[in-house]
C-alpha cells in the first residue's frame, strides 16, 4: 500500500515577520490554483482529483525518488486550458501572439486563429502516427509554429523536447537519441544576425544514427517557394509542414490526460557530464505555472488586464519561455509578443522598437542582456524611443548585478517600474523566491522571499539553517507542483543529482549557495562550484562579477576559480569592455577596483579582456569553461551554448596573452 505523507513544513526565514504557514494550509493553496484551471467532472467527488499530493521519500539504498504526485486522480487537457477554453468564453478575437520576424515581417494570432492552428497540427501529428507517450523533439526558432506544434503534441498526449534552433547537430543529435523521439520537427533554415542561416543540414546529421525518428517535419521559413526542391528531403521520412499541417482539418476534440501525464522533458545546459533530461507533468506543472503567471506578472486589477502585453525575451526552448512564454501567459489568455531575432539586428535598439510598437506592458530578459543593453548604450536609452507602456520588469537566469538591475529600472522602467528578480530552475519548474510586483521598496540583486505555496532554507553541510551573513546551500524544502518528477531514462541521477545530499530531510538541493540578509531576505550567490575558496575565505563568483559590472568600462564579467598551491584558489577575470575601452592599464584598474569594492581577498590575480564570455542559452556564464580555458585542461560539455565561437575567441587571447610573455 502507498504511504501518503506530507511534504516537510516550510521553514520561516531569519528575522521574517510572516508566520509559519502549515502542511495543510499549503495544500489548500494549490487546491485553490488548480481549480483555476479546466478539468475533467469526477462524479461523486467534491475535487476532480481524489489525492490533492501524495510523497513517498527517496529510497536511499535503491537510488531512487522521491515519487512525488500532484492532483492524482484528476484529468485535463493542457492545450484545451491554454486556448480553446478562451475561446469557449468568448473571448476568441483576443490577440494570442504578435510575431515578429527578424527581418521585420509580422503576423497577429488571435486564440480563435490559434485554436484552428492547433487543432490542424494535432491531426497531422496523429496523421505522422505520433499518438499519447509519444516523443517529438523540436528544434525551431521563435517563430509561430513553435508555439503551435508545441500545443499540438500537448493536445494528443505526446511528450515535447524543444531545443534551441542554434544548437548543433551533436547537441540534437543527443536529444533526439536519448529520448527515442519518433518524429523531429524542424525548419529549412532560420534568420539569424541579418542572415538566413540554414537548419536542415543539422537536422540530418542529428537523425542519422540510431534512433527511434519515423518522420522529419520540416517548416518553410527561409526558402523562396520556387526553390523548395532545392531543400534535400528524404522520400517517406520528411514531410513539408504546409503539406502535412496546411491540409489537416481545423477541427479536433482534445482529450482530458491524468495530471501525472508526462508533459515536456527539459534538457540542462550539461554544465558536468551529459545534459539531464528532466520530466515535467500536466497537471501540476501547469497549476503552478498559471498561477504563477498571474501573481508575477499581470496587472494587480484584473479590470485592467486586457492592456497588458506581456514579453518574454527568451528562447521557447528554454524552461523560462516554457513557463512564462508558453503555458503560464496562454492559460491566462495573456497577449504577447514573440520575436525571432538577435536583440541588435539590425541594430541595438530593436528591443525597444518592439516594446513600442506593441505597448509592452511587461518585459522579463535575462540580467545577461541587461549588461549588453548597458553597454550599447552607455548615456542610457535615447529619448526617441517611447518605453512608457511598460509597467514591470523582470530578470531570470542568473542573480542580476544590482548596477545591471539600477540600469533596467532607470532606462527601461522610467525608475519607478517594480522588478520581480526571479530565482527559479529547470528542475523547479516555475518561479519560487522573488519579490512581489505590488512592492514599493527593492534591495537591486535581492531575490528576496519565497512566493505562497512553497518554502526555501540555506543550510550547511549538516541541515543546520545557517546565520544572516553566512554563506550556504540553499534547498526547496516544501517544492511546488511544478518540480520535476525525474531524470528521462536515469532515475539514479534524479536521486543523485537533487536529493541524495539531505534525503533525511527531504530537501530538494537546488545546487546554489545563498545567504540571508538581516531582514531575512535571501540573495543569490551562484552555483556553489563556482564559489571560490582563496585562503579559507568562501568568495561567490557574482560578488565579484557584481563589482566588475560596476565599472564604467566593464559590459560583462566571468570570474572563475584557478588552482593555487598556497591559497586553494586564485581569481581570474574573463571582462568584455565597452568600445575602446581597452588600454595598458586596465587590468591593474580593475583589480584595484575589485579590492575597493570587496577587499584585498577578492583582488582577481590575472584580468583578460575578451570578445565575449561562454554562456548557456539561458544565459549562465559557464564558469567551469573559463577556468578549464585557463588551466588548459580538457573542456567539458560545451554543447549546450548559445555562443560556442567565444571558445576559439578566448583561446586565441590566452595564447596571444601568453606567447607574448
Amino acid at each position: 500500500m502507498t504511504t501518503v505523507l506530507s511534504s516537510p513544513a516550510p521553514q520561516t526565514a531569519p528575522g521574517s515577520a510572516a508566520a509559519p504557514v502549515t502542511e495543510e494550509e499549503r495544500l489548500t493553496f494549490w487546491e485553490a490554483a488548480a481549480l483555476r484551471l479546466d478539468w475533467e467532472d469526477a462524479p461523486g467527488q467534491d475535487k476532480p482529483w481524489h489525492t490533492t499530493h501524495r510523497r513517498v521519500p527517496a529510497d536511499v539504498d535503491a537510488g531512487i525518488g522521491p515519487d512525488i504526485t500532484w492532483f492524482e486522480g484528476g484529468k485535463l487537457n493542457v492545450a484545451y486550458n491554454c486556448v480553446d477554453r478562451h475561446v469557449a468564453a468568448g473571448r476568441g478575437d483576443r490577440v494570442a501572439l504578435y510575431f515578429e520576424g527578424e527581418p521585420g515581417d509580422r503576423r497577429t494570432i488571435t486564440y480563435a486563429g490559434l485554436q484552428r492552428e492547433v487543432s490542424k497540427a494535432a491531426n497531422a501529428l496523429l496523421d505522422l502516427g505520433i499518438g499519447k507517450g509519444d516523443r517529438v523533439v523540436i528544434y525551431l526558432p521563435v517563430i509561430p509554429e513553435t508555439v503551435i506544434i508545441t500545443l499540438a503534441a500537448a493536445r494528443i498526449g505526446a511528450i515535447h523536447s524543444l531545443v534551441f534552433g542554434g544548437f548543433s547537430a551533436e547537441a540534437l543529435k543527443f536529444r533526439v537519441e536519448d529520448t527515442r523521439a519518433k518524429l523531429l520537427v524542424t525548419t529549412d533554415g532560420q534568420f539569424r544576425r541579418g542572415a538566413a542561416v540554414p537548419v536542415k543540414d543539422n537536422a540530418d546529421a542529428a537523425v542519422s544514427g540510431d534512433n527511434a525518428i519515423e518522420h522529419v517535419l520540416v517548416v518553410n521559413r527561409t526558402t523562396a517557394p520556387d526553390l523548395l526542391d532545392t531543400v534535400p528531403m528524404t522520400a517517406g521520412r520528411d514531410v513539408w509542414w504546409h503539406d502535412a499541417v496546411g491540409r489537416a482539418p481545423d477541427v479536433h476534440k482534445p482529450e482530458p490526460f491524468d495530471a501525472e501525464t508526462p508533459l515536456f522533458i527539459m534538457y540542462t545546459s550539461g554544465t558536468t557530464g551529459k545534459p539531464k533530461g528532466l520530466v515535467h507533468t500536466s497537471g501540476g506543472y501547469l497549476t503552478q505555472a498559471s498561477w504563477s503567471f498571474e501573481h508575477l506578472f499581470s496587472n494587480p486589477d484584473p479590470a485592467l488586464r486586457d492592456q497588458d502585453v506581456h514579453w518574454c525575451t527568451a528562447d521557447l526552448a528554454w524552461v523560462t519561455a516554457h513557463t512564462y512564454e508558453l503555458y503560464g501567459p496562454l492559460s491566462n489568455g495573456a497577449t504577447q509578443v514573440i520575436f525571432e531575432g538577435t536583440p541588435n539586428t539590425p541594430h541595438p535598439g530593436r528591443h525597444f522598437e518592439i516594446i513600442e510598437r506593441y505597448g509592452v506592458t511587461q518585459y522579463y530578459t535575462a540580467p545577461t542582456l541587461v549588461r549588453s543593453l548597458m553597454g550599447w548604450f552607455p548615456d542610457g536609452v535615447p529619448a526617441s524611443y517611447d518605453l512608457s507602456s511598460i509597467r514591470l520588469l523582470g530578470t531570470v537566469g542568473e542573480a542580476v548585478n544590482p548596477e545591471a538591475w539600477r540600469w533596467l529600472r532607470e532606462n527601461v522602467g522610467a525608475g519607478t517600474a517594480p522588478v520581480v528578480d526571479t530565482w527559479w530552475q529547470s528542475e523547479t519548474g516555475a518561479t519560487v523566491l522573488s519579490p512581489a510586483p505590488t512592492d514599493t521598496e527593492f534591495k537591486p540583486g535581492c531575490a528576496a522571499r519565497p512566493l505562497p505555496g512553497v518554502g526555501t532554507r540555506i543550510v550547511d553541510d549538516a541541515g543546520t539553517t545557517v546565520p544572516p551573513g553566512v554563506q550556504g546551500f540553499i534547498v526547496v524544502d516544501a517544492p511546488g507542483p511544478a518540480i520535476a518528477r525525474t531524470v528521462w531514462g536515469n532515475p539514479q541521477r534524479y536521486f543523485d543529482s537533487y536529493w541524495r545530499k539531505y534525503a533525511a530531510q527531504g530537501w530538494f538541493l537546488a545546487g546554489d549557495g545563498a545567504k540571508y540578509d538581516d531582514d531575512g531576505d535571501i540573495w543569490i550567490l551562484g552555483r556553489v562550484d563556482d564559489t571560490l575558496n582563496v585562503s579559507g575565505h568562501l568568495l561567490s563568483t557574482i560578488e565579484i562579477e557584481s563589482a566588475l559590472v560596476a565599472h564604467p568600462d566593464v559590459v560583462e564579467a566571468g570570474v572563475c576559480p584557478v588552482a593555487d598551491p598556497k591559497t586553494g584558489h586564485a581569481i581570474v577575470a574573463f571582462v568584455v569592455l565597452k568600445g575602446s575601452a581597452a588600454t595598458e592599464d586596465i587590468a591593474s584598474e580593475l583589480k584595484a577596483h575589485v579590492a575597493k569594492a570587496i577587499g584585498p581577498i577578492a583582488k582577481p590575480r590575472a584580468v583578460v579582456v575578451v570578445p565575449d564570455v561562454p554562456k548557456t542559452r539561458s544565459g549562465k556564464i559557464m564558469r567551469r569553461l573559463l577556468t578549464q580555458l585557463f588551466e588548459g585542461t580538457t573542456l567539458g560539455d560545451t554543447t549546450s551554448l548559445q555562443n560556442e565561437p567565444s571558445i576559439a575567441d578566448i583561446q586565441d587571447v590566452l595564447r596571444s596573452r601568453y606567447t607574448q610573455k
